[in-house]
């Protein structure tokens, strides 16, 4: 109640301000049909009128617009409003008078000669005070409604922006994705390739000495080394394969991925939460974006943070229409995110049209929120 009559309130004193400077906007009306350079006061008074919405509704609106033509006319547009702001703000006075007539007419008048009338007009004074309160926010919502349409970017404004945003996107995930090159071709050549040319070395040695008088005991050492390291490179091409896309994340969805992946990295040193609470499971370009920012967020905090404790959740509404992925270690904080991986995880969630926030104080604790929009 008490809320209400405040939210009231203010609705009540932003109808009195508009009404008083409509006023103004219809003298400049009058004076720049006259003198053309008079509508460069158009946009003070629109930017005016966008603080006043703003206060006193609550409704932040968009700059003011640059063209006079587009002020002038949100200005002319903004009287039929203020007039009938006034309106009401005149039934709202009469309906309080005549709905507390009650109340201090038994102290101006010395006796009622017909109290049925008075109550019948009491009556009248509450049904109309009544009304006059829902005209108050009707008002305020056809102000709010013209500061949107008007206030606002064009069309060709958004079209523009639009045309910007997609372009930066765009340019952030053909980066990403030349990085995410880049880092295989490492994992390839520090990994996997000197793997095989340690175990083509290997086998050269147990070849020359199968052709020798040596013992066979070398030889085998030389063929068990070398079995050995063809299970070593073999175990870092199916991580280098894993880190590229894991096939569980087709064969499972999101879940069953990400449950592997906390199988992969849980240790006794290591405790890692998952929670998944999905309604649907989401679109495929979705949960592999999902899969990557949960994988890459969790990899810094054991490397870089070297945390004790990651949870891990994964949640979306009823509906599935956002896809919220937070990660949450217990590290000593302080993460970059302009470094390589957070970078291209943000340009990854941005080419959804998604958003990703990152908290990470120096000491700790560190928070990564993905929120991945499936529309």
């Amino acid at each position: 109640m008490r809320t209400t009559l405040h939210r009231w309130s203010w609705a009540v004193l932003g109808l009195l301000l508009g009404t008083v400077s409509a006023l103004g906007a219809c003298l400049l009306l009058l004076v720049a049909a006259v003198w053309r350079r008079a509508r460069t006061g158009a946009r003070p008074l629109v930017e005016m009128e966008r603080r006043r919405i703003a206060a006193f509704y609550g409704t932040r609106l968009g700059p003011v617009p640059r063209e006079s033509r587009r002020a002038m006319a949100y200005l002319a547009l903004r009287l039929g409003p203020a007039l009938l702001g006034a309106a009401v703000l005149v039934a709202t006075v009469a309906g309080a008078v005549s709905a507390s007539f009650l109340v201090w007419g038994w102290f101006v008048l010395a006796r009622l000669d017909n109290p049925v009338d008075v109550l019948l007009s009491a009556c009248g004074g509450l049904f109309l005070l009544f009304l006059a309160l829902q005209g108050v926010y009707g008002v305020a919502l056809v102000e709010v409604h013209l500061g949107r349409r008007w206030l606002g970017p064009s069309g060709r404004e958004v079209l523009e922006r639009r045309i910007g945003e997609l372009a930066a996107t765009r340019a952030g995930v053909v980066e990403a994705v030349h990085e995410e090159r880049r880092r295989i071709e490492r994992d390839l050549h520090d990994g996997v390739q000197q793997r095989l040319v340690a175990l083509a070395l290997l086998l050269a040695r147990a070849r020359r000495a199968s052709g020798t008088p040596e013992p066979a005991e070398k030889s085998e050492a030389l063929l068990r080394q070398a079995h050995e390291e063809s299970q070593e490179a073999l175990s870092e091409l199916r991580d280098v394969a894993w880190r590229v896309y894991p096939a569980s994340l087709d064969n499972g969805g999101l879940g069953a991925a990400l449950e592997t992946l906390t199988e992969r990295l849980g240790t006794a040193a290591l405790v890692l939460d998952l929670t998944v609470d999905l309604a649907a499971e989401p679109p495929p370009t979705v949960r592999t974006v999902a899969y990557f920012v949960a994988a890459e967020a969790v990899t810094n905090a054991v490397k870089h943070a070297h945390a004790s404790r990651i949870a891990l959740r994964v949640t979306s509404p009823e509906r599935g229409t956002v896809v919220t992925v937070t990660i949450e270690d217990d590290g000593h904080g302080g993460a970059d995110g302009t470094g390589t991986g957070l970078l291209g995880l943000s340009r990854r969630v941005a080419a959804l049209d998604g958003r990703l926030a990152l908290s990470s104080p120096v000491g700790g604790p560190t928070r990564v929120t993905a929120e991945l929009p499936c529309g």
